[in-house]
């Protein structure tokens, strides 16, 4: 298992949630994290920008570099991926972790957040993985990581929200393919995704509020999970969708109780697709 003290790492989404909580891990081992979001000045009802994080990155022993990045627009990500390659040397790793969720059927689906949810989601994982694989073929231990669902062809996930599934399978279709497409450049693709709900704004605003939270885990396990993907050497671990307790469960963790929300609250609630 490799160390990723000087790797430099690209977290789209990494102002908040999942993706601020990988930076910080990322950090405490020493990384350089590139914080790529749109979010430059406060939300006023979401905390956390790409220069709060930035600040947290560095009291927890990395670099950071915040940008400010819209993953719809390729000419965005090509400055930001050519600014952290100068900055830092180069780029080890891309975690695709900017997403747009509303679980909503086709008939009341408004083809504007649709148009959102294809463009966040699958499209942002070709966009950022065609900005930074120049620097990737150059690393010794390079990594694509998007977090989204194994590929459950159940009809029940189709049916209340195909709209936002087919994006989020989008997006490990993608990475099943990749994995294999870059295989001879040594370049690992894996994909990533929860066993429980995260307690994260996502939940609260799309999945039953605060309250949900009582039945859910910490950002920390999937940032923890990401930590031990990334360590691996790239192609020992490729070509997988997978779950977060179950990569720990490889790496020999036994014990979650230290990663619920709350540790008195009721069992803990499936994400989706599981």
């Amino acid at each position: 298992m490799e160390s990723l003290t000087g790797k430099t790492i690209v977290i789209t989404g990494g102002s908040r949630g999942i993706g601020r909580e990988i930076a910080l891990r990322c950090a405490r081992d020493g990384a350089n994290i590139v914080i790529a979001a749109k979010s430059a000045s406060p939300h006023p009802h979401l905390e956390g920008t790409i220069f709060s994080v930035a600040e947290e990155v560095e009291a927890a022993g990395g670099q950071a570099l915040p940008m400010q990045v819209d993953v719809r627009y390729p000419e965005q990500v090509e400055v930001m991926a050519a600014e952290a390659a100068r900055r830092f040397g180069g780029i080890d790793a891309l975690i695709n972790n900017a997403g747009a969720i509303r679980l909503t059927n086709v008939e009341h689906t408004d083809i504007k957040r649709f148009d959102l949810m294809t463009q966040v989601n699958s499209r942002a994982v070709m966009i950022c993985t065609q900005a930074v694989l120049p620097y990737l073929k150059e690393s010794s231990n390079p990594h694509i990581l998007s977090l989204s669902p194994p590929l459950n062809m159940d009809p029940r996930w189709f049916r209340n929200h195909a709209p936002y599934t087919i994006t989020k399978y989008g997006m490990s279709m993608l990475s099943i393919g990749m994995a294999e497409e870059f295989r001879s450049k040594g370049i690992a693709v894996n994909t990533l995704w929860p066993q429980t709900i995260i307690a994260t704004a996502a939940i609260e605003f799309e999945l039953g509020g605060r309250r949900a939270f009582d039945r859910a885990r910490t950002p920390a396990i999937m940032a923890d999970a990401a930590w031990e993907i990334l360590r691996s050497e790239n192609l020992a671990l490729s070509g997988r969708t997978l779950i977060d307790e179950e990569i720990l469960r490889e790496r020999g963790v036994t014990n979650f109780d230290h990663y619920r929300f709350n540790p008195e609250g009721g069992e803990l609630t499936p994400d989706l697709f599981v």
